[in-house]
């Protein structure tokens, strides 16, 4: 749709577009000429959103305009977040507004429900809405069969109910409802699972004779403790001052529109449940032949950075190789050897380790020349450890420590290396923050005692003298949630504009292409720029606007599935734990209150409370239990103590 707002060549209409193409042609919504389509001059696609007296606003995509107000009578069935096609509506003295004419996308195409009676009437609750649902494909006399509380998965375009997920009390349904309400699915069509078992399980170096073959150097991988895909392993030689990133070459293997392709790109990103994961690709080639396994050889696409005196980059080449990882190391283990505490290393491992130190040192430098431009936020990933039964056993937030940050600072020189090599292809994007949310940030933090320094001189040094003071006052990870807040998402995007957060003129996503489809198509762009071909990266770049968009929208749905699966767990503790008081801290104060709980079992999650109380953000409190609601995963509690602004 985007595409066709600013005309799009015939031949390039994908082939299961082409009816509604044909539709909208017919309708005169589309105008054709010579051998182009495109939108005609009073039609508009955009996202609808709807406020809560009903009247609806579309976000007009592919032009950059106000959003256009729909009357409620004119939302014809479209609801929040629904892709449309709406007609511009032309009145004097009026703010532009326009009428729904096509309803392209649901912003879900499933609902997922529970079953319940209402009136003597078996109906279905919609999970996310808590709104009764009438389920007209199905008998009242089929639907008394199942147990109460058994959830559904419904097409909401032609309400048939595609699946019966099991029933709500069963811990085990969690996954399938976080998957469901997003159309995720783990499983793979046979023809791709196929497909990705015919490379086998090994690699053949002598078949590769055109390849750069590095298996003599002592590569390594270092990824969390319960990692099973190794897309990303290192190399730093020393004399030469030169960092070898080699990266799983996922490319020689997923080529365009084969059918694995067609899986990956309906996915895009892979999701990592703590109890398991979601993959992007098949498992035969995640975690085997594309994985950086210890002791085989493996496809690589390699970066080989060389570094000056003043470890400043002085030459990237990108290189088609074979490598032969000497060792894969845990986070914890490299943690323990920067921190001098290690005795259990294998004999193996002294070549292999004896980079590793003197890279740290660079990459430390390296951090500190970054954050001259760039910002350090803390990040709040949480862990969460599950039982056989999925029951809660332990959470914690995960501290970024010297080996997460080694890797890091390696991986953003392979992408940023790789950024400078086009002008227009797939870049990871963030815009620079409004002046009107400045203001509201500068407005909160001033609630709380925290103002900027008087001799800041631009925006970098403003976030800077928030974040010193926010420190001094002990606040920085609640401090650094307002700031990110404040900030435009990171997206992908066709068009170079700079990293924001990273302080990046140039950036993009080069070092996981098991896990994000962005990184295989800009694989691909790379290979066709070695081989200077022009067709294929003429073919790779022909859609890569609407690619882009569909890349950021599902890397936000991929989060949204670990979130809501994160919270599932979270309430079935709780409801085992009613009257249960718990510490937090109030980290929004708006229409619901939140408590977000910092400590213990339920270290991550959110409360919602019912305490009408004056409440400022940053409160620390004492929470108890009150309630639950298992399908919509919310827990609610009241405040027992409110100590204020700690510091």
């Amino acid at each position: 749709m985007i595409k066709l707002v600013n005309g799009m060549k015939l031949k390039d209409v994908p082939r299961d577009s082409q009816d509604l193409i044909d539709k909208l042609v017919r309708s005169k919504i589309l105008k054709t000429k010579k051998d182009e389509v495109k939108f005609d001059s009073k039609h508009r696609v955009g996202i609808v959103d709807v406020n809560r007296t009903g009247t609806g606003f579309l976000e007009v995509l592919g032009y950059k305009v106000k959003d256009l107000i729909i009357e409620k009578e004119n939302l014809k069935n479209a609801n929040r977040g629904d892709l449309v096609i709406a007609k511009r509506i032309f009145t004097k003295n009026r703010r532009p507004s326009c009428v729904v004419v096509e309803v392209l996308k649901k912003q879900f195409d499933y609902s997922v429900v529970y079953l319940q009676k209402v009136k003597d009437k078996i109906v279905g609750i919609n999970i996310k809405t808590e709104l009764p649902m009438e389920l007209t494909t199905a008998t009242q006399k089929s639907l008394k069969k199942l147990p109460p509380l058994t959830v559904l998965k419904i097409n909401n375009y032609t309400e048939i109910i595609e699946d019966v997920l099991g029933v709500l009390t069963d811990p085990s349904i969690d996954e399938k409802i976080s998957l469901a309400l997003f159309n995720k699915k783990e499983e793979f069509s046979n023809e791709a699972e196929l497909e990705a078992k015919s490379f086998g399980d090994f690699v053949d170096k002598s078949m590769y004779s055109d390849r750069v073959d590095l298996t003599h150097l002592p590569f390594c991988t270092i990824d969390p403790n319960d990692a099973k895909d190794f897309d990303d392993a290192i190399y730093y030689d020393i004399e030469k001052n030169e960092l070898y990133v080699a990266i799983a070459d996922v490319s020689e293997y997923v080529y365009p529109d084969n059918n694995i392709d067609k899986e990956a790109k309906l996915r895009c990103f892979s999701i990592y449940l703590p109890h398991k994961s979601i993959p992007m690709l098949p498992r035969s080639l995640s975690e085997n032949i594309c994985s950086l396994k210890p002791d085989e050889d493996r496809l690589a696409f390699t970066f080989k950075i060389s570094l000056n005196d003043n470890f400043e980059v002085v030459k990237e080449e990108l290189l088609n190789t074979v490598i032969n990882s000497k060792r894969r190391f845990t986070y914890d283990e490299i943690d323990e050897y920067l921190d001098g505490k290690s005795d259990f290393f294998k004999e193996v491992d002294k070549e292999v380790l004896k980079f590793l130190f003197p890279l740290y040192e660079v990459t430390k430098k390296l951090k500190k020349r970054r954050l001259k431009k760039g910002y350090d936020f803390r990040s709040d990933e949480v862990r969460v450890e599950l039982n056989e039964k999925f029951t809660l056993i332990d959470s914690k937030i995960e501290d970024e420590t010297a080996s997460h940050s080694l890797i890091e600072d390696c991986m953003l020189l392979a992408n940023r290396a790789a950024a400078k090599v086009f002008d227009f292809g797939i870049f990871r994007i963030h815009e620079e923050p409004s002046e009107a949310k400045i203001d509201e940030l500068l407005d909160n933090l001033g609630q709380i005692g925290i103002y900027p320094n008087d001799t800041y001189k631009d925006l970098h040094s403003l976030v800077l003298s928030l974040q010193k003071e926010a420190e001094r006052k002990d606040l920085s990870k609640f401090v650094d949630k307002l700031i990110i807040k404040s900030q435009k998402q990171a997206k992908y995007s066709s068009e170079n504009i700079g990293h924001f957060g990273l302080g990046f003129k140039d950036y993009t996503h080069f070092t996981s292409p098991i896990r994000r489809y962005s990184d295989l198509t800009l694989h691909r762009l790379l290979k066709a720029n070695l081989r200077n071909d022009k067709k294929q990266r003429e073919y790779l770049l022909r859609n890569i606007e609407s690619l882009t968009a569909r890349i950021s929208d599902l890397e936000r749905e991929a989060v949204k599935v670990e979130w809501d699966f994160l919270d599932r767990v979270f309430v079935r503790w709780a409801i085992e734990n009613i009257g249960v008081r718990i510490d937090g801290v109030i980290t929004d104060t708006d229409r619901n209150p939140i408590c977000k709980i910092d400590n213990g079992i339920l270290n991550g999650a959110r409360v919602f409370l019912i305490d009408k109380s004056e409440l400022d953000l940053f409160d620390n409190v004492t929470i108890e239990i009150v309630d639950c609601n298992l399908a919509t995963a919310k827990i609610y509690g009241e405040i027992i103590e409110n100590r204020g602004l700690e510091r």
